[in-house]
């Protein structure tokens, strides 16, 4: 599995500007676009205390037989296994950072999903700048939320080290923006930030995005829920329909063996499945962004890459090779 994910690395990491013309004026809300759910997830640090925004019942275990609680966290929390520029070269164009500050962390925040990652935010946003130059004709979009125990002055820090890193890449919130008019104006970066009086201050954030999610372990249940979302109609601008499965106290009791990966393999047939029957677009039951966890296991970005070539009213691929084995074989994977 490892050897194929590397010789996945790099085929979609120009998607966008590989694609027709007559999609280059479209609104990036109205294209559809492959996403990781919680990015960051792939660096956690299993020696790091549960998240305090964890139940109670969770922090007493930690504080009273760590050893057992944080590697049981860890496989249920970690749901990626690369870095970003890794992730944006198998065509990832929306980030998923929840963002926090360590009980004992001094000044520097870092990511969280049930524990605190390695990782510092300055670290991977830098990461994700060098990766941008590199590639200046593909646009991500960035959605920093949850900023468990932030102060104001670790939100004016953060969006000014946000500002002076991706200056003139920023896309304003005002505008409407294409391919093509992010070229133009050499713009890269869309900055959704999850502190609403925060955005009011700052016309290069983007208000919080809304994330359709079932919170389920069932697949069936998953894509019900997105289905029933769908049938309401979309949202207006940038809006994201994930794929994460979610488990509870009693899935990990029944299940003390598997991980978060192994659960996301199973459901994996079903879940691409569904994906490759959606269609882009303004329309009621358009998708735009749709989020998975453990994206390089399978043809995720490229199914979803793919999907854009509807709007065409033809069966385009972006590659010369089909997009995806059978779905049964990577399922089986």
């Amino acid at each position: 599995m490892e050897d194929e994910q590397r010789l996945q690395l790099g085929e979609n990491s120009d998607w966008m500007s590989r694609l027709p013309d007559e999609l280059l004026d479209v609104p990036l809300w109205n294209l559809a676009i492959p996403g990781s759910h919680d990015s960051m997830s792939f660096c956690l640090d299993v020696s790091s205390p549960v998240q305090r925004s964890e139940s109670c019942l969770l922090r007493v275990s930690d504080r009273l037989v760590p050893c057992w609680t944080r590697p049981c966290v860890y496989r249920w929390a970690t749901t990626q296994q690369s870095v970003l520029s890794d992730q944006c070269d198998l065509g990832i164009r929306f980030l998923d950072l929840r963002i926090a500050r360590k009980s004992a962390g001094g000044s520097q925040l870092f990511f969280a999903h049930g524990l605190y990652t390695q990782m510092t935010v300055k670290e991977a946003l830098d990461e994700l700048a060098t990766w941008l130059d590199s590639h200046p004709k593909e646009v991500v979009i960035i959605s920093c939320s949850h900023f468990e125990s932030l102060t104001d002055t670790d939100h004016t820090n953060l969006v000014e080290y946000i500002i002076t890193l991706f200056g003139e890449k920023l896309c304003s919130s005002q505008d409407t923006p294409t391919l093509s008019s992010c070229w133009a104006r050499g713009q890269q970066v869309v900055v959704s930030y999850g502190n609403q009086q925060v955005v009011l201050q700052h016309p290069e954030l983007w208000t919080e995005m809304t994330y359709w999610y079932a919170d389920s372990s069932d697949p069936k249940k998953v894509i019900a829920y997105l289905e029933d979302q769908k049938h309401r109609g979309r949202p207006a601008g940038f809006y994201i329909s994930g794929l994460n499965l979610t488990e509870d106290a009693p899935y990990v009791v029944f299940h003390p063996l598997q991980n978060m990966r192994e659960m996301t393999m199973k459901a994996l047939s079903l879940l691409l499945t569904w994906t490759s029957e959606q269609r882009p677009g303004p329309e009621i039951g358009g998708i735009n962004i749709i989020c998975c966890d453990f994206v390089g296991i399978s043809q995720f970005c490229s199914l979803v890459i793919n999907l854009n070539y509807k709007l065409l009213g033809g069966a385009g691929t972006l590659a010369p090779r089909p997009v995806c084995r059978t779905l049964g074989d990577i399922a089986q994977k």
